[in-house]
């Protein structure tokens, strides 16, 4: 990675994603590879084609369909990667329709067999007010996304799973190390919950969940799970599934490197903030889940969406 005075960043129109320039201003170029001279790296660049950008709708209740079918493609996706276990888990998308409402999974339909049409809606007050033929709804999954919701108006999906890795470094009770490139999507924005008072069935519980995490993207429920969040159900989901690998990855290295009496090696704070303009930004995040949202379209077939 080229450090921070070698190039800066612009934003692409219209997706919020970061993407490289030389420091003339010039085109957008893709970042240098370590060990690089500079004559080296001045002949690697490449121009960088414009990012695609979400769909937009002008009628809010085809935008409703479709987010629906994302959001199902969403749950496919921590089924395949093994985030569901037993009825635990939840991820929520704001009603473009209705936005002090949300949509949820019904509490204990199996996460590969949901469709667009068993979705159901929760309002403000909690109440089930559309829906699929199951109409239960978790409790917990409804005092921890209406408080991140009614908390963050800009957030527009909230995913909180109990991950394999993900819940054994929450154990820890410590924050992400940026030690990896992938981890640098974090710096800064994620927060710790260095509570837990047993499952989320009140209303306070969930109100401090969601003034931990602030106005951040991702936070690490102590002695629970990840939690994370976007304006979008794609930059969502990858940040959770980049976060599970990155507790993954740094319960490896604590372990290596505490076998070999040293520490793990940390990021230099300037190359990480450099970083993040790239990887970590909500247009990244939500390019970066397409590849995945594709194959699992493509396997799901045309019956998710109803």
């Amino acid at each position: 990675m080229a450090p921070p005075s070698a190039i800066h960043t612009h934003e692409t129109a219209g997706t919020g994603a970061s993407v490289p320039t030389n420091s003339n201003g010039g085109p957008g170029t893709a970042t240098h590879e370590p060990g690089l001279t500079k004559a080296q790296a001045e002949k690697a660049e490449i121009e960088m084609p414009k990012f695609p950008a979400p769909k937009k709708f002008e009628d809010k209740y085809q935008e409703r369909e479709y987010q629906k079918g994302r959001l199902v493609l969403a749950f496919r996706i921590f089924a395949k990667l093994g985030f569901d276990e037993g009825v635990a888990g939840h991820i929520t998308l704001r009603d473009p329709v209705e936005p002090t409402s949300f949509w949820v999974n019904p509490f204990g339909v199996a996460w590969p067999l949901l469709k667009a049409s068993d979705l159901i809606r929760v309002n403000a007050q909690g109440k089930v007010v559309d829906g699929g033929p199951c109409r239960l709804l978790n409790a917990a999954a409804y005092m921890i996304h209406h408080a991140v919701h009614t908390a963050r108006p800009e957030i527009n999906c909230v995913a909180h799973s109990h991950s394999l890795y993900g819940r054994a470094f929450c154990s820890l009770g410590r924050n992400l190390d940026i030690i990896t490139q992938d981890s640098c999507a974090f710096y800064n924005d994620i927060a710790l919950y260095s509570s837990f008072k047993g499952i989320v069935l009140d209303e306070e519980e969930g109100i401090a969940i969601a003034a931990a995490l602030g106005n951040k993207k991702a936070a690490l429920l102590q002695n629970h799970g990840l939690l994370t969040c976007g304006r979008s159900i794609e930059s969502t989901i990858f940040w959770f599934m980049s976060l599970e690998k990155c507790c993954h990855a740094q319960l490896l290295a604590d372990a290596a490197a505490g076998g070999r009496g040293c520490e793990t090696v940390k990021i230099d704070e300037k190359d990480a903030e450099y970083t993040y303009q790239t990887v970590g930004t909500e247009g990244a995040g939500w390019f970066s889940a397409r590849p995945t949202f594709d194959i699992m379209e493509h396997e799901s077939g045309l019956d998710y969406k109803w």
